[in-house]
């Protein structure tokens, strides 16, 4: 892992660009413990400790820049996690097959005609997810093994790639899916295998994800500790304290398996 720039925010947080061979990434990191104003200050005691991470990825792959994914990713950080996320294969700056960028023409064109798209989903997020997994897998062990970053590790944002995570990935302690994007029919039955604490987020009026599917997913989770938040309004339109009880979500779930120190309330 090569990092290739860092800025520190207006908020404290510190922001670093890096490369890992091919895939780009972002990792957003708590106020160190020399930069605090106080060594005494429970800020100092939080970043004093490798701090447990959240591997944070925008639905379908869109980029790690996004405003939303880095604003989230922001109001974790300053709950006292390590954030993370990465431009996977065929997302963000890096470059397209010939195959994905059909699909993506194939998609525009029949939203376009109102016509079923649900096929040409399948074709573009299935091998999506094939690609973006493995990259996935291997930014985490090098993320864990900086000294400022520890477990338990937790997964937020896009559902399909999430729930392979969730199956294929041990070292996941808790997930927090959205249920605004496409999931392929694979992730659908992998969705039985996962076991660990979960929160579906839902916009009960979205535009592009039929209220029903999301429903079914969450019914077809194979975990019993799993929580389903819906809300009013349409894809973009989740409420501002929903990112408040996602801390409080991880918080629980992370922290019982070894975190210190978490900010935030309980």
């Amino acid at each position: 892992m090569h990092f290739t720039s860092e800025q520190r925010l207006d908020d404290g947080v510190l922001a670093r660009e890096f490369t890992l061979g091919e895939i780009p990434g972002t990792l957003w990191t708590p106020e160190s413990a020399e930069s605090a104003e106080s060594a005494e200050s429970a800020v100092s005691a939080v970043s004093a400790a490798p701090a447990p991470l959240i591997l944070m990825a925008h639905n379908n792959g869109l980029p790690k820049s996004d405003a939303r994914l880095v604003a989230r990713a922001r109001h974790s950080v300053r709950r006292g996690y390590a954030v993370a996320s990465i431009d996977a294969a065929g997302c963000g700056d890096r470059p397209r097959s010939a195959a994905e960028e059909q699909a993506r023409a194939d998609l525009r064109r029949a939203l376009r005609a109102g016509e079923p798209v649900d096929e040409i989903f399948e074709s573009l997020v299935g091998p999506l997810v094939d690609k973006a997994a493995p990259e996935w897998r291997v930014t985490l062990d090098a993320l864990l093994s900086l000294p400022e970053v520890g477990g338990p590790v937790g997964y937020s944002g896009w559902t399909a790639l999430g729930i392979r995570l969730a199956v294929t990935e041990p070292r996941i302690a808790a997930a927090g899916f959205f249920a605004g994007g496409y999931v392929p029919h694979a992730q659908r039955e992998e969705a039985r295998k996962v076991t660990v604490p979960l929160l579906l987020l839902l916009q009960w009026d979205d535009e592009g994800n039929p209220r029903q599917r999301a429903l079914d997913l969450f019914d077809a989770f194979g975990t019993e500790a799993k929580t389903l938040h819906a809300n009013t309004g349409g894809h973009t339109g989740t409420p501002w304290f929903e990112g408040e009880d996602a801390g409080r979500f991880f918080d629980r779930h992370l922290s019982q398996h070894g975190g210190q120190g978490l900010q935030g309330p309980r």
